[in-house]
C-alpha cells in the first residue's frame, strides 16, 4: 500500500521539486518572467480579432428548412412542380432520413402576406446525421440555382426568438432611391460567397391594379372620390347586405358584380361607379386603371420609409461580416440622401457585448472590494487582480485552439473567470502573510509559503477543469452552445494556475515594500489579542460552571 501511494505521488514530487527550484530562481531575476507574462497578454490582446464575433453559437439541429419564393402571381401548380423536382433529386442523398414539402403556404387568415400565398413553396428536411448540414444546404442550394427567379431562405427550428445574421436597413426620403440602393447592395452581397440566402424587401413586389383618379371630371360629373372608391369596393370585394338565418346559423349574403365582369383590368374599367344618375359613368371616365407591381412589404423605421436586405452567412463571423459590409459599401456608395444602418443580430450583438463588459467590470470592482475588506489591505488584492490577465491569455488562446468566435456564451465564461481565478492567489497570498506574521522574511516566506499551498491550489484547479470537462466534450444536442464557455473556463483556468505560481510571488515581491519587522508587530498583536479573548471566554466559562454547580 505505501509503495503504491508512492508510486502515484511520484508525479506531484516531481512537479514540487522542479517548481522549488525555478520558484527561488525567478524571484533573484524577475524582469524575465514578468516581461514573458506581459509578452503573452500583449499577443493575447493582438489576437483578439482572429477570433471572430457571434452573437450566439450556431445550433445544429436534426432538421432544418428551406422556403422559395417564386415571383408573386405564380401558380400553385407552378410552385407545387419546383417542390416535387427539388424532393426528387434529394431524396436519396447521404444524410437525408425524410424529406418533405408544402406547396402554397401560409393561406391561413393570421398569415403574413409576404410570407403566404400560391406562390411560397416549403421543404423540410429531417437529417440521419446533424454533420451532414452544411453540405446538404450547399447542395440545395446549386438544385435552386436553375430557378434564378426564385428566393431562397435556409431556417432551423427556432429554439431563440432571433433576427437573421446579417440584417442592413436602407433609409431615404425617396421610395425609388432606396430600392435601387437596395437592389444593389443585395446583387453585391450575391456576388460575394460569404453570403447566402440574400433578400430584400423591395426586390419582389405583387402584382396589383392602381386607380388614379381625375379630380377635376369627377367633380364636373358631380361625384367625390371617395364615392367612386367606394363603389368599386363594393363591386370587386363585394359588401354584406344582409345575414340569412339558417336554423341556429347566420349565414352571410355577399352582394357584388359576377366574376366574369370583374376578371381582368378592362373588365374594371367598365365597372359603371354612378349608376343612380341620369346617365351611368364607367370608372374609365373618371379615373386611370393601370396595371403594375407594387411593393410587398413596407418597413418604417423614425417614421422613415426603409428598405431591408437580409442575408445568411457562409464561413465568416458576424463581426468580421459586419466589417466586411461596411468595407464594401464605403468602395461603392448606395447613393446620395440614402442611409445604411446595421440591424438585427448586428445591432443584438452591440448592445449584449456592451452589457457583458459592463458587467466583466463590475465583477471585477465587487471582487476587489470583498478581498480588500477581508485582508484590510489595498495593495495584496491589487497584486491578486493580477491573475485576471493571465486567464484571459488561457482563455483566448483555448478559443483560438477550438476556433470558437466570441459570443454571449465565452462572455459568461469570462465572467465566471473573474470569481474564479483569483481563489488561488488568495490562499497562496493568505499564507505568505501569515508566514510574515510568525516573523519568516518575505522571500523565504514566498518561497514557503508556494510549497505549502501548491497542492491544494492544483486539487482545486484540476477538480474545476474535469468538472467542467464534459461540457467541453461537446457531448449531446445543444452541445454548441455549453462548449465555449466550458472551453473559456478551462484555458483561463489551467493558465492562469501556471503563471500564477511564478508571477504573484513575484508581482507581491515588487510590490509589498513594507519591512518585515511591520508583519511581525502585526501578528503579535494579533496572538496577544487572540490570547486575551481566550482569556475573557475562559473567565466566562468558569463564571458558567460556577454558576451551574450552586444551582
Amino acid at each position: 500500500m505505501g509503495k503504491a501511494s508512492d508510486l502515484a505521488m511520484a508525479p506531484y514530487a516531481r512537479a514540487e521539486a522542479g517548481y522549488l527550484r525555478l520558484l527561488p530562481a525567478a524571484l533573484k531575476r524577475p524582469w524575465p518572467v514578468l516581461g514573458g507574462a506581459a509578452l503573452a497578454f500583449a499577443l493575447t490582446l493582438a489576437a483578439l480579432p482572429l477570433l471572430g464575433v457571434d452573437l450566439l453559437p450556431q445550433l445544429a439541429q436534426d432538421r432544418f428548412e428551406m422556403t422559395a419564393k417564386l415571383p408573386p402571381g405564380t401558380p400553385l401548380a407552378q410552385t407545387d412542380a419546383l417542390v416535387r423536382e427539388v424532393q426528387r433529386q434529394h431524396a436519396g442523398e447521404a444524410g437525408v432520413r425524410l424529406l418533405y414539402g408544402v406547396s402554397g403556404t401560409g393561406t391561413r387568415l393570421d398569415a403574413s402576406p409576404t410570407e403566404s400565398g400560391e406562390n411560397i413553396g416549403k421543404l423540410s428536411v429531417v437529417m440521419s446525421d446533424t454533420r451532414r448540414e452544411p453540405a446538404l444546404t450547399e447542395s440545395l442550394r446549386r438544385t435552386m440555382a436553375a430557378w434564378p427567379a426564385a428566393q431562397v431562405d435556409f431556417a432551423r427550428p427556432e429554439l431563440f426568438a432571433l433576427s437573421p445574421p446579417l440584417e442592413i436597413e436602407i433609409e431615404g426620403d425617396s421610395l425609388e432611391d432606396i430600392r435601387v440602393a437596395g437592389n444593389r447592395l443585395a446583387g453585391m452581397l450575391r456576388q460575394n460567397p460569404h453570403y447566402a440566402d440574400v433578400k430584400s424587401t423591395v426586390e419582389q413586389g405583387f402584382p396589383e391594379i392602381q386607380v388614379v383618379f381625375d379630380q377635376d371630371r369627377a367633380a364636373a360629373l358631380g361625384l367625390t372620390t371617395r364615392q367612386i372608391a367606394d363603389a368599386v369596393v363594393n363591386k370587386v370585394r363585394g359588401n354584406v347586405a344582409t345575414r340569412y338565418s339558417f336554423r341556429d346559423r347566420k349565414i352571410d349574403v355577399l352582394v357584388r358584380v359576377r366574376e366574369s365582369e370583374r376578371s381582368s383590368v378592362a373588365d374594371i374599367r367598365r365597372l359603371i361607379v354612378h349608376p343612380t344618375g341620369g346617365k351611368p359613368v364607367e370608372l374609365a371616365s373618371v379615373a386611370e386603371v393601370v396595371a403594375t407591381t407594387g411593393p410587398s412589404e413596407i418597413h418604417r423605421a423614425d417614421l422613415r420609409r426603409v428598405a431591408i436586405v437580409s442575408a445568411n452567412l457562409r464561413g465568416i463571423d458576424l463581426g468580421k461580416a459586419i466589417t466586411e459590409v461596411q468595407k464594401m459599401v464605403a468602395e461603392h456608395p448606395l447613393g446620395t440622401g440614402v442611409g445604411m444602418h446595421i440591424g438585427g443580430q448586428g445591432e443584438e450583438l452591440g448592445e449584449s457585448i456592451r452589457s457583458l463588459l459592463f458587467a466583466f467590470g463590475l465583477a471585477v470592482f465587487l471582487v476587489y472590494l470583498v478581498m480588500a475588506s477581508q485582508f484590510e489591505s489595498l495593495l495584496h488584492p491589487f497584486v491578486i487582480l493580477f491573475t485576471i490577465p493571465l486567464a484571459l491569455v488561457g482563455a483566448v488562446t483555448a478559443l483560438l485552439l477550438s476556433r470558437s468566435p466570441v459570443s454571449v456564451v465565452v462572455f459568461i465564461g469570462l465572467i465566471l473567470l473573474v470569481g474564479l481565478v483569483v481563489k488561488n492567489a488568495i490562499i497562496l497570498i493568505d499564507k505568505v502573510n501569515q508566514l510574515r506574521e510568525e516573523g519568516v522574511a518575505k522571500r523565504q516566506a514566498l518561497v514557503e509559503g508556494a510549497r505549502s499551498r501548491l497542492r491544494p491550489i492544483m486539487m482545486t484547479t484540476l477538480c474545476a477543469v474535469f468538472g467542467f470537462l464534459p461540457l467541453a466534450l461537446a457531448f449531446g444536442q445543444g452541445a454548441e452552445v455549453r462548449s465555449p464557455m466550458a472551453i473559456t473556463v478551462i484555458g483561463g483556468l489551467l493558465v492562469s494556475t501556471l503563471l500564477t505560481l511564478l508571477v504573484i510571488p513575484l508581482v507581491y515581491d515588487l510590490l509589498d515594500r513594507r519591512p518585515d519587522a511591520f508583519y511581525a508587530e502585526r501578528g503579535r498583536r494579533a496572538r496577544q489579542q487572540g490570547a486575551q479573548l481566550a482569556q475573557a471566554l475562559a473567565r466566562e466559562q468558569d463564571r458558567l460552571d460556577g454558576g451551574a454547580a450552586e444551582g
